[in-house]
């Protein structure tokens, strides 16, 4: 494991194709990237990479491989109504996915050193609210992020149910990391080279799983002030909702309701569903070179000469699948929540409310 997979056009190809390779193994982690389209998180200018699986850095922003992020979200095996801390949160990009499997009531925290990052994953997320549907689809926990090195996090602060580190941890800050973690939790984090898994079965009872050989930018080690103190980070308090916004998630969660047993009986009636547009298979190639740079793993696919006894081959079998399969657009996504909403019978501020004042 640890190397890449074939990049993909869009970004359910991408997702198509970790699920082929076995990056991706469960419908709620499968579910999570395809409702969040990895190039949004991209800076204008370097969203033709986006669906290569391939890590990206410009300056303090950085996103890791799409297959090192499948393996991170299998490995912290999220549920809803945990808490999730993210040391080095960076864009948000993976505090969002996990929010969507989180659900209304969990928690969902991260810890960025650079304050620039911070701004961009805020800027991220705003857009995500904003526009994208797929916040109608899922309970989403909003992440809440703080700047300050996570080596620092004040030894008052809770511990949490899922804790994922984003930079490579030395052996002497294993406990530290540990000691982030409940009873049950799970730690994923780049340990002396080889991404690992600790789950906390006691007090004082660990258990160790390594995943794959990665490599990451270490740590960052804290700078003390002029005082010679550190400065603590304080992490989010564990907010309680208030009764108006357990409403609106529980009017919501009724609509949903609605809508699917509407769909269900449209369904029962001998209604199908628009087909899913058919993508042309393409032969997948061994992989055989791994690549570092940066401090962060790069795989890349070599074709073996068996598997390419000849290009024509792989021509004639596009012509004909061309042929037999012409491709169809297909129809725009609707957003079924927010058309039941805007079709009650209510005062629009209350409609509006409803739909957390989304553009669309």
């Amino acid at each position: 494991m640890g190397g890449a997979v074939s990049a993909g056009e869009d970004n359910d190809e991408l997702i198509d194709n970790l699920k082929e390779a076995q990056y991706i193994r469960t419908e709620l982690v499968e579910q999570a990237f395809r409702a969040i389209d990895r190039a949004d998180y991209y800076l204008e200018e370097f969203k033709e990479n986006a669906y290569k699986d391939l890590a990206w850095k410009h300056g303090n922003i950085h996103l890791s491989a799409p297959c090192i992020y499948s393996e991170v979200m299998e490995a912290l095996d999220l549920q809803p109504g945990l808490s999730f801390l993210n040391l080095g949160s960076g864009t948000g990009y993976l505090s969002s996915m996990v929010g969507l499997i989180l659900g209304p009531f969990g928690v969902n925290h991260g810890v960025e050193l650079h304050s620039d990052v911070i701004e961009y994953a805020k800027q991220k997320l705003d857009f995500f609210i904003r526009t994208s549907d797929s916040f109608d689809k899922f309970d989403f926990c909003e992440p809440s992020f703080v700047t300050g090195n996570c080596l620092e996090i004040s030894p008052d602060c809770s511990q949490y149910d899922r804790v994922y580190c984003g930079a490579g941890v030395q052996k002497e800050h294993e406990e530290y990391m540990k000691s982030l973690l409940k009873v049950g939790g799970i730690l994923v984090m780049p340990l002396e080279e080889k991404l690992t898994k600790i789950t906390r079965i006691g007090p004082s009872a660990w258990e160790t799983k390594k995943i794959l050989a990665v490599s990451f930018a270490p740590l960052v080690q804290p700078c003390h002030s002029e005082s010679g103190k550190s400065r603590l980070v304080q992490l989010p308090p564990l907010a309680v909702r208030s009764l108006q916004d357990l409403a609106r998630i529980a009017i919501r969660g009724t609509i949903k309701k609605v809508i699917h047993q509407e769909a269900a009986s449209r369904s029962g009636s001998g209604l199908k569903n628009t087909p899913r547009c058919k993508r042309r298979r393409v032969r997948r190639r061994r992989m055989e070179t791994i690549v570092f740079l940066d401090k962060e793993v790069f795989a890349s696919r070599i074709s073996n000469p068996s598997d390419d006894n000849s290009c024509e081959d792989l021509e004639e079998e596009r012509r004909e699948e061309e042929k037999t399969l012409p491709e169809t657009k297909p129809d725009p996504p609707v957003n079924f929540l927010r058309q039941k909403v805007l079709s009650l019978p209510l005062p629009d501020p209350l409609k509006y409310y409803l739909l957390y004042y989304r553009e669309k």
